[in-house]
């Protein structure tokens, strides 16, 4: 009888381990050469640097991405390929490289060419000028789904590489092509590591999620079939300039490296990199006092981008897909500088991102946002954070939910807004509040993300049931379009976004959650921000 008993058993455990002939090789043949992934102990293979596109050097410097080189030989896939070269940083940095188009994929180990698992394809962030979350390891995520998904992460250009035009004969915008190109790397090649093209989510934080944005509005919102659902955190909307107008950024730096004349992309095609990274820094807009923070950025070329994004969600020129947006609560702290002593910096910081702002404009942020700190002034710093709350939800809160609300309007129902308010004692104590995109800590987990993690986010520490819920939520998603489905830890039924209630999901302290509504003052500063937000990005003509 005990045999009896066990044999189902040993059944099931001998079938789980039939499919290892069946299961994806490390080694996944690609139509232009072979890649030898890892398998982890953790029940998850990784593929690391994966060429999806060719160097982008040479006579292919300031070019839209081809198709990557073919190998003959059997390329070692265990080392992340390495970033983009980035604005204001060294020339000399070992970790980053002008040939900077890679990829990474992990999977769990048993899946097969057949498993049609959902992928989560996310963009990393870096305001256009870096790569500012390498290397995301997707293990976290894979075995939060219960090995139920795929992760794709993926390096693109920045600063001058990706986002420099002359509008004659450097495209614009090569940086999203990048993404573009990788998006349609996954539509040809995620089958062989077990995944569905078909079911691909597009995620991203800051820049990453502004890009999700673009490529939702690209083409006046055609649909290229490379992604079916978006969950996009933070949101950026930037100055968008014309062609025309960015033009400064291209001139100047011609004239900096020597390349003025009729031949100046020759000129600059014929400068190493070194040389290119040692004048690779911000300069103000024209008529502007100091340098904004980001300075390059997506154009409006009428190609890639053929509108402004409040225009082209407002007016329904999007890809209707499922979506989540949301923010973090003082998204503004890590960007504001912490020494704004005076109204008049505040402004001024402001005008720098913003060039096209009106005296009128800057008026009625003033009125819509008084500073906190007032009876502290004056002193070193009283005005940061009524600086760093205005550019906080100018660029990134409000847009997030003019966008969610603009989803549901034109007709998709499974449209999410949430707000992060996990306060680490740390950053509290540091003034920065829950800053911009710290929740990527909790959504990758503690251990798979680069840089200075929250030390409260990490295992039986005050915020780490936060992670498992939000991978919960997330995961659920990915997996179903749905965040509840397969939602984690006796968290909170997340509800769509309703113009009517006007609700979001709040991720707060400890990882409690519950629906929370938009307070009336947030509403009213939205909506005056949605209503300048055209003429504070594109100068009329």
């Amino acid at each position: 009888m005990v045999v009896a008993n066990l044999a189902p058993v040993m059944l099931v455990f001998l079938v789980s381990w039939l499919p290892l002939g069946f299961c994806v090789d490390p080694t996944v043949n690609l139509t232009y050469g072979q890649y030898i992934g890892q398998p982890l102990i953790n029940g998850v293979t990784q593929w690391l640097g994966i060429r999806y596109a060719a160097p982008p050097v040479g006579n292919l410097r300031f070019k839209p991405p081809r198709n990557p080189p073919r190998y003959s030989a059997p390329q070692d896939a265990k080392a992340h390929g390495k970033l983009c070269l980035a604005t204001r940083d060294s020339p000399a940095n070992p970790s980053t490289s002008e040939d900077c188009l890679f990829l990474d994929v992990y999977a769990p180990s048993n899946a097969t060419s057949l498993s049609k698992l959902p992928v989560f394809f996310f963009l990393q962030g870096g305001g256009f000028n870096r790569n500012a979350n390498p290397n995301l390891n997707g293990s976290g995520l894979i075995m939060a789904s219960q090995s139920s998904m795929i992760v794709v992460t993926s390096n693109y250009r920045v600063g001058p590489y990706g986002f420099l035009t002359d509008g004659k004969d450097v495209v614009a915008n090569n940086g999203l092509r990048d993404q573009r190109k990788a998006l349609e790397w996954v539509q040809k090649y995620i089958s062989r590591f077990g995944g569905d093209p078909d079911h691909v989510v597009l995620g991203g934080a800051s820049a990453g999620a502004a890009s999700i944005s673009l490529h939702l509005t690209a083409d006046g919102g055609k649909d290229r079939g490379l992604f079916h659902a978006v969950a996009a955190e933070s949101v950026s909307f930037a100055t968008v300039l014309t062609v025309k107008e960015s033009q400064y950024q291209y001139e100047n730096f011609a004239i900096q490296l020597g390349c003025a004349g009729n031949v100046s992309l020759a000129c600059l095609r014929s400068k190493s990199a070194y040389e290119l990274q040692s004048l690779n820094s911000n300069m103000p807009y024209p008529g502007s006092r100091s340098s904004p923070i980001f300075m390059f950025n997506p154009v409006l070329d009428n190609d890639f981008i053929s509108d402004l994004t409040y225009s082209a969600f407002r007016e329904g020129n999007f890809i209707k897909v499922p979506a989540i947006y949301g923010d973090d609560t003082n998204g503004g702290t890590v960007f504001a500088p912490s020494d704004t002593s005076t109204l008049g910096q505040s402004n001024q910081f402001i005008k720098n991102q913003f060039p096209f702002i009106s005296l009128e404009q800057l008026g009625s942020l003033n009125e819509f946002y008084p500073n906190p700190n007032q009876t502290s002034c004056p002193a070193i710093g009283c005005w940061w954070r009524q600086s760093s709350n205005v550019y906080g939800e100018m660029r990134y809160m409000c847009p997030g939910l003019f966008i969610s609300n603009a989803i549901k309007r034109h007709g998709v129902d499974a449209s999410y807004a949430y707000r992060w308010n996990v306060e680490d004692e740390d950053q509290m104590k540091a003034g920065l509040g829950v800053p911009h995109t710290v929740e990527l800590n909790a959504l990758f987990g503690p251990f798979n993300v680069q840089g200075d993690v929250p030390a409260s986010y990490f295992p039986n520490a005050a915020n780490g049931h936060a992670v498992p819920v939000i991978q919960g939520y997330w995961t659920s998603f990915i997996r179903s379009y749905d965040p509840n489905k397969y939602r984690c830890c006796g968290a909170a039924a997340w509800q769509p976004w309703s113009e009517q209630t006007r609700e979001r999901l709040l991720f707060d302290t400890g990882g409690r959650t519950t629906m929370e509504p938009i307070d009336d003052g947030l509403r009213e500063r939205c909506q005056y921000l949605e209503r300048i937000g055209t003429r504070t990005r594109k100068r009329c003509d």
